[in-house]
């Protein structure tokens, strides 16, 4: 379907009616509050405040919109920090939502689309938020000194409660219509550090109770529309296969099948629900044409991409002549990694609903980029933009897997809903559900890759120059972001973490090869970073054994242009008690990276079980990511993304038999046990630079981290994943 999101990715230009107002103090004139539109004014009147990012309603609860897909990993919770800070609104009275599509309104500004996702949610929109809530406590103050004809000067708002000098008070809600008359200011006041009351401090989840108690309608997979019918699809088992024929003749005979219908990914089944949906589909008889599948295992393709790393590849960094360097060289290190391909097993398969009366289309799920799941919907139901609507629901995970540059689910169920409408079948809502073996076995997978890596050590044991060669199929070539991300041919998301190294290296090169093959790839949490990390800080612990200097040490000396990367390190060192003995039995190992802005440091301790695998007992990080919003959900992102990468460097792995997958499910595709679940110690560097990602950097440096201490106790280095292989686990 990529020949659909060759159109550009906007949407039409605002008109003068719904033009909006930008504030000259935002970052990037970042849009913060909109001239009353008619819809707006009848909130008003109504008693309701009603502005892009802040609603207030006469109940006297504060809504948040976010613009941000919060998949678990509290984004939505955080930008309601920020506003209920500025707004001096009470934590009780906060309520999140998330905000439908709207490109004009709700655009990450670092993407140039509405769109969530490599840990931009807070860089993006600190200050807009920030922003958001000032504007509305303005409008508000302003509106009860006319209402109460004093000067806006004497009124304060604190914990939701508006008051004056002379005891006059009322509640947000009770003054929200007249506020919503005041004028937008162009650039509200700001509170300074020092007068925050939530950010860095506290603001406990808002959305737990929903998801604790099960509240209906919260995710897609139990997201229900009046006759709603479910329909499942049957997909190639090889990917790039297409139908060849079908014969639908006993599926039709399963009570609660409404009708079978082909689309250009596969024959849909389309059932009263679910259990009939599934069972139908087994019952198909589906030749496939295979003629452009990829039917190698996946043994083969990574003998391909071992051998690409031998050969010249695409320029990606060249500080001189690397080669010249190495034969110069008093020893050369020489290292080749490979790492499997990745599924990313979020709690919550893919789901979407879509409705559909041929003028206009609403669709419910949890779109991580609206403005591409729009323009799709749009063009392949052959309507305009503004006749779409895109509903955001909260998704249960993601780890980068509903980031789709293909928009596969928006565009399979348009095509479904398209050709129901043509075969004259009522128009009727529809939710398509894939199982977690549609999920586990449907690709989008954290490409596999292999590196080759070259260190030339003089005399000294100082580092003379490092060769990098890097080969994966690309995420991005191919699709709508080519022309934005891969500037000059170069897919930096396959090499970041690497190829913009701060350790002090006096020459280094690195090159990339593409593999081509159907299988297709995408943003795993951390992306590059998840195995450019390894590699790197890896080879970093064989250099300083190699040359009989302390890691620590080494990197230390290696990081003299890199204060923060520095400090972060010399914390988790510090906390872990580097340079103190340990018990009998463990082991210690570390790894520090910097990822989407932010920099973490792990110490891990090890220990082996009397079967000689490997028990992670204990991590202490550090992390900074500039100004702590949210402290306690820096510590659960920093914990989740521990647990995530460890539990992919243990066991997972997918692999392919003659193009088939052969892990399905959990039983075969193991998530992190709790029984493997080290105790985790997170320190916050507290920082007042601009706030950045922490949704993915907790997870590169687990993986090297553990290695190191494998290789500390055994002298064993693992440089091919996942640790099954190694028989540690």
């Amino acid at each position: 379907m990529l020949h659909l999101l060759q159109k550009p990715l906007e949407a039409p230009k605002p008109s003068r009616r719904t033009f909006l107002k930008m504030s000259a103090g935002a970052v990037g004139g970042l849009i913060i509050a909109a001239k009353m539109p008619n819809a707006a004014k009848a909130a008003a009147d109504a008693g309701e405040f009603v502005q892009p990012f802040v609603h207030i309603r006469p109940d006297n609860t504060v809504v948040v919109l976010s613009k941000h897909l919060d998949k678990g990993q509290g984004t939505a919770n955080g930008l309601a920090t920020l506003v209920a800070d500025e707004l001096d609104a009470s934590h009780e009275q906060i309520v999140l939502e998330l905000a439908p599509s709207n490109p004009q309104l709700y655009a990450n500004s670092l993407f140039g689309v509405q769109g969530t996702g490599g840990s931009t949610a807070m860089p993006n929109a600190f200050m807009q938020y920030r922003q958001a809530g000032a504007a509305a406590k303005a409008m508000v103050v302003s509106a009860a000194a006319k209402e109460w004809g004093v000067p806006a000067g004497e009124i304060t708002v604190s914990g939701g409660v508006v008051s004056d000098s002379s005891g006059k008070s009322a509640t947000l809600g009770e003054l929200a219509g007249l506020a919503a008359n005041e004028d937008v200011p162009a650039e509200p006041a700001l509170k300074t550090p020092d007068q925050w009351v939530y950010i860095g401090k506290s603001f406990p989840r808002k959305d737990v109770k929903n998801k604790t108690v099960g509240a209906p309608n919260t995710y897609t997979i139990d997201f229900n529309r009046e006759g709603m019918l479910t329909a499942t699809v049957a997909r190639s088992p090889r990917f790039g296969g297409t139908v060849k024929s079908f014969d639908a003749a006993e599926a039709k005979t399963v009570a609660g099948v409404v009708d079978i219908i082909q689309i250009p990914n596969g024959v849909a089944v389309v059932a009263e629900s679910t259990w009939p949906a599934i069972k139908a589909r087994d019952l198909l008889e589906i030749e496939w044409d295979d003629s452009a599948a990829e039917i190698r295992s996946t043994d083969a393709m990574m003998t391909e991409l071992k051998d690409m790393t031998t050969k010249p590849g695409l320029t990606v960094r060249e500080d001189g002549d690397v080669d010249a360097a190495l034969e110069a060289s008093a020893k050369v290190m020489e290292i080749d990694y490979d790492f499997p391909f990745l599924a990313h097993g979020a709690m919550e398969p893919l789901d979407i609903v879509g409705e559909f009366d041929g003028e206009t289309a609403q669709f419910w799920f949890g779109s991580q980029i609206p403005t591409i799941d729009h323009n799709v919907a749009s063009t392949i139901l052959g309507i305009p933009f503004e006749k779409v609507s895109i509903n955001t629901l909260w998704a249960g995970g993601s780890f980068g897997r509903r980031a789709q540059g293909d928009a596969h689910p928006v565009s399979e169920i348009s095509f479904l809903l398209k050709a129901m409408r043509e075969a004259g079948m009522e128009p009727r809502p529809v939710k398509i559900v894939w199982t977690r073996e549609d999920d586990m076995a449907g690709g989008y997978y954290r490409p596999m890759s292999a590196h080759k890596i070259k260190v030339g050590l003089d005399g000294d044991g100082n580092v003379t120059a490092v060769k990098y060669n890097i080969a994966a199929k690309s995420i991005i070539k191919g699709t709508a972001f080519e022309p934005m991300l891969m500037p000059n041919g170069v897919d930096h998301n396959m090499t970041e973490g690497a190829s913009d190294t701060t350790y002090s290296f006096p020459m280094m090169n690195m090159d990339q090869a593409f593999q081509e093959t159907p299988v297709p790839v995408l943003w795993w949490r951390s992306v590059g970073h998840t195995h450019t990390a390894y590699v790197m800080e890896t080879m970093i612990d064989r250099i300083a054994k190699e040359t009989g200097k302390d890691p620590v040490a080494l990197r230390l000396e290696l990081l003299k242009d890199d204060p923060r990367k520095t400090n972060v390190l010399k914390l988790a060192a510090e906390k872990a008690g580097w340079d103190t003995p340990l018990p009998e039995g463990r082991h210690r190992g570390v790894a520090v990276h910097k990822s989407f802005g932010s920099y973490v440091a792990e110490v891990v301790e090890i220990s082996f079980r009397e079967d000689g695998t490997v028990k992670v007992e204990k991590v202490t990080a550090a992390v900074d990511c500039g100004v702590p919003v949210n402290p306690d959900n820096i510590r659960a992102q920093v914990e989740g993304g521990i647990g995530y990468g460890l539990g992919a460097i243990l066991r997972n792995q997918v692999t392919l038999s003659d193009g088939y997958v052969e892990e399905t499910n959990f039983d075969t595709y193991e998530s992190l046990r709790i029984s493997d679940m080290p105790e985790i110690a997170v320190h916050i560097v507290p920082s007042t630079d601009s706030p950045t990602g922490i949704g993915e950097p907790g997870t590169p440096p687990i993986g090297p981290a553990v290695a190191n201490a494998i290789a500390a106790a055994k002298d064993e280095w693992i440089t091919s994943l996942p640790f099954t292989k190694a028989g540690l686990v």
